[in-house]
């Protein structure tokens, strides 16, 4: 079903009926991703005495509770909030859902005993192009991702400066396959997404702090979507909270 959708005073033609999901699903069992030392999610009927909140045991109905870490346990966007003495909620900061997006595959090179994406990379990569969102797809884009526990794995991170060049470019929401933007044990710098946020002192923000901007972390493309321009639909769930799972969803524009 082709559709027109204007954004940016722009007429964008895509198939509503071919989305490009980029996210991981929670589960409860071992194929679900972690990450930050945690165990898996658990999802599990209530409990009432005799009474279990399950159809298979006799219940009307499914009544699941479940218990999950946002940043821990699959495809999550986060906000300012995440870094910051004050309170900033994702459900607040995300008030609009489209966006002109560039997917962009790297491979990160070694620095010492570290995978960096570089700003050069990125900027290569980008080329000539102005979109809100960046998608980063790190090579080799192995299936591992869907269900590796990244935890103590020093996964490959983005450089300070590549965070800084994306956001000089004007790109607002950040998304990527890696468990964070950071390098996992970094003493607590956070220097790419204070970079990216232009946070100087979490304790005191200043005006230039980009309190519209998202990253969203443990996304995964398939190795069949190309490279290139695409429109983003970032959904959330209605968390007030510094982030939320999410389901990051590209649609191919369509050129006449």
């Amino acid at each position: 079903m082709l559709a027109t959708i204007t954004h940016l005073n722009k007429a964008f033609r895509v198939d509503l009926l071919k989305p490009i999901d980029i996210s991981l699903p929670l589960t409860n069992d071992d194929s679900n991703p972690i990450a930050w030392y945690i165990e898996k999610p658990q999802i599990e009927p209530v409990k009432s005495g005799d009474w279990i909140g399950k159809v298979a045991e006799g219940s009307s109905t499914n009544f699941n509770n479940i218990f999950f870490n946002p940043h821990g346990h699959g495809t999550h966007t986060e906000c300012l909030g995440h870094i910051t003495k004050d309170f900033f909620s994702i459900n607040q900061t995300l008030k609009s859902f489209f966006f002109t997006a560039e997917l962009i595959s790297i491979q990160p090179e070694q620095q010492g005993e570290d995978f960096v994406i570089t700003k050069s990379q990125v900027e290569k990569a980008l080329g000539n192009t102005k979109p809100e969102a960046i998608v980063i797809r790190t090579l080799p884009n192995v299936d591992e991702k869907k269900t590796k526990n990244y935890s103590h794995t020093n996964p490959p991170y983005l450089h300070e400066e590549a965070a800084e060049f994306i956001r000089e470019s004007g790109i607002q929401h950040l998304l990527i396959d890696l468990p964070s933007v950071d390098k996992e044990k970094d003493d607590g710098k956070l220097l790419a997404h204070k970079a990216f946020w232009n946070v100087k002192d979490v304790n005191e923000l200043n005006g230039e702090a980009r309190k519209n901007a998202t990253i969203t972390e443990l996304i995964f493309v398939e190795e069949e979507v190309n490279d290139g321009t695409y429109l983003l639909n970032l959904q959330i769930a209605s968390f007030e909270n510094d982030a939320s799972p999410s389901k990051p969803i590209l649609y191919k524009i369509e050129h006449n």
